[in-house]
């Protein structure tokens, strides 16, 4: 695990966005049903807000059953206007810039969190890639920079570019309990094969 003592519990907040679990995980649909991916989705959101810890934890949404969900869990809620995952980081972002020094921004489809903990670093951007070193499955940066969100396919090589042109120092860690995340039938086949009874329990 990622260590650092540059910051105590209260000056990094974690956001974790989250669509409306109604219609998450369609690409799933061909293996599970729509309240099978619902209750899915559910799991999983909630296992990566425990994983924060006591870490400030704020659930990015523009839906009130979420918002309702994230209340219910102990998450603060981040209302924004935009859908998009990248629009929506970053509306949330500046809303919180002057209350926190730094920002984990951690997806909600992490079936094996453990911890958020100990991943932010001052002045740099810390990537944990997923297991394919492709996507970023959590980011950790400073509040209040000019850096850019490029989530999408190939994200976590655009987000190493933004720390270099931001000029912040850069840290590309392997979390093995934080590199799964469940987008494809193949994710799914791929968990389901080394799951323990209690992955999402």
């Amino acid at each position: 695990m990622v260590t650092s003592n540059a910051f105590d519990d209260q000056a990094t907040a974690v956001l974790v966005p989250i669509k409306d679990f109604r219609q998450a995980k369609n690409r799933l649909s061909g293996r599970l049903d729509a309240p099978a991916r619902e209750t899915l989705a559910r799991t999983m959101a909630e296992r990566v807000v425990k994983a924060a810890g006591n870490l400030s934890v704020h659930v990015v949404c523009n839906d009130q059953e979420v918002a309702n969900w994230a209340q219910s869990v102990g998450a603060e809620v981040i209302w924004v206007r935009q859908d998009g995952l990248n629009p929506a980081i970053t509306e949330a972002a500046t809303q919180i810039k002057d209350q926190f020094v730094h920002m984990t921004i951690a997806h909600a489809d992490l079936p094996h969190a453990e911890s958020l903990g100990g991943i932010a670093r001052a002045n740099t951007v810390t990537i944990v890639p997923d297991r394919h070193r492709q996507g970023t499955n959590v980011l950790s940066l400073p509040t209040g920079t000019s850096f850019r969100f490029q989530y999408g396919s190939g994200s976590l090589y655009r987000h190493m570019s933004q720390a270099r042109i931001c000029k912040l120092d850069l840290k590309v860690v392997q979390i093995a309990q934080l590199q799964w995340d469940i987008d494809t039938p193949e994710d799914l086949d791929a968990l389901q094969e080394i799951a323990d009874p209690g992955c999402f329990s």
